[in-house]
């Protein structure tokens, strides 16, 4: 097997969490390339491959090395043309950059200070002692802090996704009939809540759930291979 991706876990290696890596899972599942998952904590992630990355995903195809979801994909959709294309083109790729802007910005950006101080109960303590230092930096509280009134917070984070319902009631997947990247891309955030915490983002009777149930569902199952976060 020649591909490996470097996936952000915490204490348990085998629960990759990060949405930007589930992307990429996807998007080597949708192209039906078997790869080789590198767990990697926080702390490990400055000495992978050439010691030159800050963040994962990290993929090595062989002899070539990518890194950022985003460039990924477009990456294994340049060497693999003749696999199922993960943006129905060039004008697909181009819509999927707005997606992954709205994705950042409309869902995991709300959904970081609800859901950050359950990634920290799921790092090891050398990790931990990083991610502390340095998210209170980023958001000037401590992590306890970041969930207070989150119930609340919450339906502002639902009303955001009418865009999201609107359209998959015309179709089941962003993609039209099957999925796209751009599914990949909106899973991958509420795939991340799914994974670190208990915490209830969707109603069961949201369009979305249906949605992200077809997705974990997608690829032999790939996303319910790492079960739901379980409540203390």
């Amino acid at each position: 097997m020649s591909i490996k991706l470097y996936e952000l876990v915490g204490a348990d290696p085998t629960r990759p969490f990060s949405p930007h890596c589930w992307k990429v899972a996807m998007a080597l599942a949708h192209k039906g390339l078997e790869f080789e998952s590198m767990p990697t904590p926080f702390t490990a992630i400055a000495a992978i491959e050439d010691g030159g990355h800050k963040t994962v995903p990290v993929l090595r195809d062989g002899g070539t090395v990518v890194s950022e979801s985003f460039e990924i994909a477009r990456y294994l959709e340049e060497t693999y043309p003749e696999r199922q294309s993960l943006f129905g083109g060039r004008g697909g790729e181009a819509a999927t950059r707005f997606i992954n802007q709205w994705a950042q910005r409309a869902v995991m950006a709300q959904l970081l200070p609800m859901i950050l101080m359950d990634v920290h109960s799921t790092l090891a303590p050398e990790d931990q002692a990083y991610f502390r230092t340095s998210r209170e930096k980023r958001f000037g509280k401590r992590l306890e802090e970041l969930p207070q009134g989150r119930d609340g917070r919450l339906a502002g984070l639902r009303a955001g996704l009418e865009p999201l319902r609107a359209m998959l009631a015309l179709q089941p997947y962003l993609g039209g009939e099957g999925p796209l990247f751009g599914d990949h891309i909106v899973f991958g955030a509420f795939q991340w809540a799914r994974i670190v915490s208990p915490f209830q983002v969707l109603e069961a009777d949201d369009p979305v759930t249906q949605w992200f149930d077809r997705c974990l569902d997608l690829y032999g199952g790939l996303g319910r291979r790492v079960s739901p976060a379980r409540a203390a």
